[in-house]
């Protein structure tokens, strides 16, 4: 689906304050900021920037805008030399990891895909992209097919979602330790947690930092 001229600069809007204050605008500062007579007609370009897969937009959240495909200004910077932006990394695309060596460990062995991502997107800044499989973090708007922001690192609060490997597999979920016993925790209620038992190899690989979702 093609954007209007006004969707692409809404678009643009909504990176700008992202970028500048770490979350999207409210649709009464998205009217103001256009000049609409009232916020229905930001929720008609919100609608429309939704089914074209640019934005998704978060239920029950006031702010809860997500931006999924990056605006025309990012697209035309990506063209430039990477070393011209600053604002822009390129990182790895893994997929299914070798059992037994820490994601990203040999990252030439086990990925022949990069992309270039624009780092407002992503908190804190990633090392490289996990492509999702499955659907037990739906609830956290993370669906199968899309790929998240790594952060590498072996400590994680309690709340944060990890990216971690027990024995040989590997899972993104919701960390939860009460002191006696960790929990990964996934965000659908058809899925069980997962108890880490005693015996079992653990370790946290990353942090979950933001995602990016292909064209489908």
């Amino acid at each position: 689906m093609k954007l209007t001229d006004t969707q692409n600069a809404i678009l643009e809007f909504i990176a700008e304050r992202i970028e500048l204050e770490g979350m999207p605008p409210a649709q009464t500062e998205i009217a103001r900021a256009f000049g609409f007579k009232g916020v229905r007609a930001a929720q008609y370009h919100l609608e429309a920037l939704e089914a074209a897969g640019a934005i998704e937009r978060m239920p029950g959240k006031a702010r809860g805008l997500r931006i999924l495909q990056p605006p025309p200004s990012v697209q035309a910077a990506l063209e430039l030399p990477l070393a011209a932006n600053d604002d822009f990394v390129r990182l790895p695309v893994l997929g299914q990891v070798a059992a037994g060596l820490p994601i990203g460990a040999d990252i030439d062995a086990h990925s022949d895909s990069f992309v270039v991502v624009d780092r407002v997107f992503f908190s804190p800044k990633p090392d490289y992209l996990l492509k999702v499989k499955g659907d037990s973090m739906r609830d956290e708007g993370i669906f199968d097919g899309d790929l998240i922001g790594v952060h590498r690192t072996t400590d994680a609060r309690n709340g944060q979602i990890v990216v971690a490997r027990i024995d040989e597999e590997i899972t993104v979920k919701l960390f939860k330790n009460s002191g006696d016993r960790i929990r990964l925790l996934p965000r659908n209620p058809d899925y069980a947690p997962i108890e880490v038992l005693p015996g079992q190899e653990f370790a946290i690989e990353g942090l979950y930092c933001g995602l990016v979702r292909p064209n489908r």
